[in-house]
This record gives C-alpha cells, sequence and structure tokens, in this order.
C-alpha cells in the first residue's frame, strides 16, 4: 500500500478544477463531501435496507456510461447508429461498471483531501481498527461518527483512525488494496479530464 502515491495524486487533482476552491468553509465543504459520498457508498452496499427484497450490493452493472467515458463526451458503439466508436477500455462493446468501488473510490478522494486540508498525508497508520464483530452497518457508522470527530477536532490521531477505518471497510465491501488503487487512479485521470473540459 503506497500512500504517499495516493496523497500524491490528490494534491495534484487539488491544483485547480476539482478540488481547487480556496474559500474559508472549505473544510466545512469537505467533511460534507466525504459524509455524502460515504452515504452514496452505503446505498449501493444495500444490506442493511431490511425493508428491501433486493440487498445485494451492486458491483456489475451492465450498460451506460464507463468510468473512463462518464463526462468524456465518448459515446458507445450501437448497430443502430453509424458512426459511433468503442472506448478504448470498451473494445468489446459492452461496458460494465462497479457503482459499489466506484463510489467507495469517490469517498477516498475526499478522505485523501481533508489529510491534505490539515496537512496530514504524512500518514503512518496506527493499526489499531479491526474489522466490527456486527454487520458492516456498524462500520459505516462507525466511520461518519469519527468523521465528525475529525471535523470537530481537526486532530492527526483522529484522522489517521478515520484513513484506517475507511481501508477496513473496503476489505469489508470485498475490494483488495490493488482493486482500490487502479479504481482510484482512473477516478482521478476521469477528474482531470473533467476538469480540462469545465465539469
Amino acid at each position: 500500500m503506497n500512500l504517499a502515491k495516493l496523497f500524491d495524486a490528490q494534491r495534484e487533482l487539488g491544483k485547480v478544477g476539482l478540488f481547487a476552491y480556496k474559500g474559508e468553509d472549505r473544510f466545512n465543504k469537505l467533511v460534507l463531501a466525504l459524509l455524502v459520498e460515504l452515504g452514496e457508498l452505503a446505498n449501493e452496499q444495500r444490506s442493511w435496507k431490511f425493508w428491501s427484497k433486493d440487498r445485494e450490493p451492486r458491483i456489475l452493472v451492465s450498460g451506460g456510461s464507463c468510468l473512463h467515458c462518464a463526462g468524456t463526451g465518448n459515446k458507445f458503439y450501437d448497430d443502430d447508429e453509424e458512426g459511433w466508436e468503442w472506448c478504448e477500455y470498451c473494445e468489446d462493446g459492452e461496458t460494465y461498471k462497479n457503482p459499489l468501488l466506484e463510489e467507495y473510490v469517490d469517498g477516498l478522494h475526499f478522505v485523501l483531501e481533508l489529510g491534505i486540508e490539515l496537512d496530514f498525508s504524512e500518514l503512518h497508520l496506527i493499526g489499531n481498527v479491526s474489522m466490527p464483530t456486527s454487520e458492516i452497518t456498524e462500520m459505516f457508522i462507525d466511520i461518519y461518527q469519527t468523521t465528525t470527530l475529525v471535523k470537530n477536532t481537526r486532530n492527526k490521531i483522529h484522522y489517521s483512525i478515520l484513513f484506517e477505518e475507511y481501508l477496513v471497510l473496503g476489505e469489508m465491501l470485498g475490494f483488495t488494496w490493488e482493486q482500490i488503487e487502479q479504481a482510484y487512479f482512473e477516478k482521478n485521470k476521469l477528474n482531470h479530464t473533467r476538469q480540462d473540459s469545465g465539469y
């Protein structure tokens, strides 16, 4: 796990465009953005929706825009439309995405950005977060609580715990570090494309 590489990539993204906002309320907006992304992630995870018959995580969705093409203006191959081209990542004409992983990575962007904002990017994980004994719902709630704690204290230890809880959540969702890192850099590339096009 190369955290320095992720922080460096996030720092580059923050120089212009999407994350370059420098208003006095930036920190609070980053906190809220993380909480919103965490909610979107929980929405894709679905196991906590006791009232629904469909509680399977959204891990593979066919069609639509893929992570690489979203927001770039690329079109997808369609037999009924002439002149459409395949994205270089969708050459088989079928696109797939993993909404659960995409939402997780969206949240990771804001976890990293909070560390940069607090000047905590030289992070040494303390390794004291373990998977909770109950269901994943508890970890989502723990991350909400720790995010609020970071907001109120701006303390490096609390931020380290938040970062570790977020990594443990990724493990609980079934992601490997390699999958997370690859998806992060794919989304980072998309964010650069979006900011170049005035997203």
